[in-house]
């Protein structure tokens, strides 16, 4: 049960930014930023980690003269947090 538990997941950070864009296709930086309540360092350095996991994909543009990044689950990281999920309650219905 335990080994479906994924480590890039253990974070609440990353559990946030993930839940936000399973349910949303492509969120900016600064909407995810506020509704987590996080520094833009730390929120930047968890995206990071799950760009390099593939499990996010990455768009960067400008609206007028100002650049915006944003963000949305790749397959893989859908599936992986998925798996995630339901390894959380597979341990949590075997313990009860």
């Amino acid at each position: 049960m335990i080994e479906k538990i994924n480590k890039a997941f253990e974070s609440r950070v990353r559990l946030g930014i993930m839940s936000v864009l399973m349910v949303n296709d492509w969120m900016d930086f600064n909407s995810i930023k506020e509704l987590l309540d996080v520094t833009d360092g730390n929120l930047s350095s968890h995206m990071s980690a799950l760009e390099k996991l593939s499990y996010l994909e990455i768009r960067k543009e400008f609206v007028g003269k100002r650049p915006k990044t944003s963000y949305r689950v790749t397959q893989d990281g859908r599936r992986a947090f998925k798996e995630h999920l339901n390894g959380l309650e597979n341990l949590l219905n075997g313990l009860g």
